[in-house]
């Protein structure tokens, strides 16, 4: 290679002009007015669109941005929003200054937690939001502020747990977590067992057959408890001889 030329990293990408931003517009069929810019092979967003900030609907998915400006506040009127498919690994503060917008889509990103602005939570109107395929580890809490959230996607993360206040969110309809490593609940240390006030003992003999069958089985899934009980925790019933050591054992712990 001759000395001085250097070889670009980065891809060049494909550079939008006016003209082509303006023939990308498109009508919907309830009447708004779509920019479509997608799979254009733009790497950088093209500033002349802000002469057509006034569109009610944007798509820039399929590209390669890797980052969206704080001018994307200027398009006040957006109720659509749809960057899938890019090369983002976060979103501008600005993103929460789009009091219109109704759905928004960042699917296949390279999203992070830290990716994300507390801004997001201040998009009231929002009811469609979309963040799966992204390496998201846990959601800010802001985004329990989205109270018309219907539908939220998170599919495809790195989520270890789902947040409580997912569940407080009055409007939501869909929610898919799937392939997310997360983890089960924790099980009990031992299996629960119900506590009576009474406790009556009579002689077997007494017992009709049907009700003896259902005593032996009853008393088998407490053995079972049981030994299972003594795997987990051999070091602690080692000892065991009587109930009055259980309690020794327990005022022990407790101090």
């Amino acid at each position: 290679m001759a000395k001085g030329k250097k070889k670009s990293s980065e891809l060049k990408g494909r550079k939008i002009t006016l003209k082509m931003a303006k023939n990308a517009l498109k009508l919907t069929v309830d009447g708004k007015r779509r920019l479509d810019l997608s799979n254009m092979e733009i790497t950088t967003f093209p500033k002349c669109i802000l002469k057509l900030c006034d569109v009610d609907e944007l798509d820039l998915s399929r590209n390669m941005l890797k980052k969206i400006p704080d001018i994307i506040d200027s398009f006040v009127n957006l109720r659509w929003l749809d960057l899938h498919s890019n090369q983002l690994e976060q979103l501008p503060e600005a993103i929460g200054r789009l009091p219109k917008l109704h759905s928004l889509n960042l699917c296949n990103n390279l999203l992070t937690t830290y990716g994300i602005p507390y801004e997001l939570g201040l998009l009231r109107n929002l009811r469609s939001l979309n963040l799966g395929m992204n390496h998201i580890e846990t959601l800010p809490s802001s985004l329990a502020a989205l109270k018309e959230l219907r539908h939220l996607g998170l599919f495809n993360n790195l989520l270890t747990g789902v947040p409580q206040w997912l569940h407080t969110l009055p409007n939501l309809q869909a929610l898919n977590i799937k392939s997310n490593p997360i983890r089960p609940d924790e099980p009990p240390e031992l299996d629960p067992i119900q506590r009576v006030e009474c406790l009556f003992l009579v002689r077997e003999g007494c017992l009709c057959s049907e009700c003896l069958q259902k005593c032996k089985e009853e008393r088998g899934k407490v053995d079972s408890r049981i030994s299972k009980g003594l795997v987990q925790r051999r070091s602690i019933l080692a000892g065991l001889i009587t109930p009055n050591s259980v309690a020794q054992d327990d005022q022990a712990v407790c101090r």
